[in-house]
């Protein structure tokens, strides 16, 4: 939990400093996005490669498996030799999963206590602020707590304003809580639904024309044709299992960005954005480098 309170601490700096520029919190967001984007580029475009290195590798990986099957130790190091002779490190992959996963959580926590982490107001100021919002609701308890105070004081109380309105939505508004007053809070979540289904049959397209052009190759190398057929079902079996994450992952994040803050969605939506004009300039630059 520290560790993602340090990043978002740190992205908070950068937003913080962005939005004294444009003085909107929602354009904010978006440089904001687009900068982030721009940094990962580097380990997105190092990521691919190494996929499609991953993917090059697969039959001489195969091959050293059937050969030392009953010898666990010199299949081990005869696939450690072969990442070697590729130059790939085979925990790549998982750096920059669990890089994702520390962004996500880090930029909710920041988009969730922006009084915290973007205008570095004190816990005790907040504590006083939380006491006023609470006798507000005659004691109960409210989530998003820093959210409830900006639109409580945000208008009279320089210390806690955020300009939040956005293309004539209010990013402090949560979409399942707030739908009644404005049923246009759920425009962004929608267009981030859009954007996620774009990305998931983009990269299936990707995948399926891969697949076609490896059964190509492998015809005119004269492989016999069972072993192209073998090849294929493995890879269905993989592919189905990252189809099934592939669509459960947006629907996940769909449910928490219904019922968290508008500024989450927005920051998704247009990462989604960024990601799929991401992915095609990767996948040229990686093609014209083959």
């Amino acid at each position: 939990m520290i560790l993602f309170k340090l990043f978002a601490k740190l992205f908070g700096y950068v937003l913080s400093f962005i939005y004294k520029i444009v003085n909107n919190y929602g354009l904010a967001i978006i440089i904001f996005t687009i900068l982030l984007r721009l940094i990962l580029l580097p380990s997105n475009l190092k990521q691919q490669k190494t996929m499609k290195k991953t993917a090059k590798i697969q039959k001489k990986m195969k091959e050293i498996q059937d050969k030392y099957s009953n010898d666990p130790v010199r299949l081990n190091q005869e696939i450690r030799d072969l990442y070697s002779e590729e130059h790939m490190n085979p925990f790549s992959g998982c750096f920059s999963s669990i890089l994702q996963i520390i962004i996500i959580i880090s930029i909710f926590i920041l988009v969730s206590n922006p009084l915290t982490y973007m205008k570095q107001i004190s816990s005790e100021k907040i504590k006083d602020y939380t006491k006023q919002v609470k006798e507000q609701n005659n004691g109960e308890n409210v989530n998003y707590i820093e959210i409830a105070i900006i639109k409580s004081f945000g208008k009279t109380d320089k210390t806690v304003n955020l300009n939040m309105n956005f293309l004539g939505l209010d990013l402090s508004d949560i979409p399942l809580k707030d739908c009644k007053d404005d049923p246009k809070v759920f425009i962004i979540p929608l267009l981030y639904v859009s954007t996620s289904i774009l990305s998931m049959k983009l990269n299936t397209i990707m995948m399926e024309d891969k697949k076609e052009k490896d059964k190509v190759k492998a015809n005119k190398e004269d492989k016999k044709l069972i072993k192209v057929e073998n090849k294929t079902e493995e890879e269905d079996v993989m592919e189905s299992m990252n189809k099934g994450m592939r669509y459960v992952m947006p629907f996940m994040t769909v449910s928490i960005a219904i019922i968290a803050p508008l500024g989450l969605a927005l920051y998704w939506f247009v990462s989604n954005l960024l990601m799929i004009l991401e992915r095609l300039f990767v996948n040229k630059f990686v093609k014209e480098e083959e």
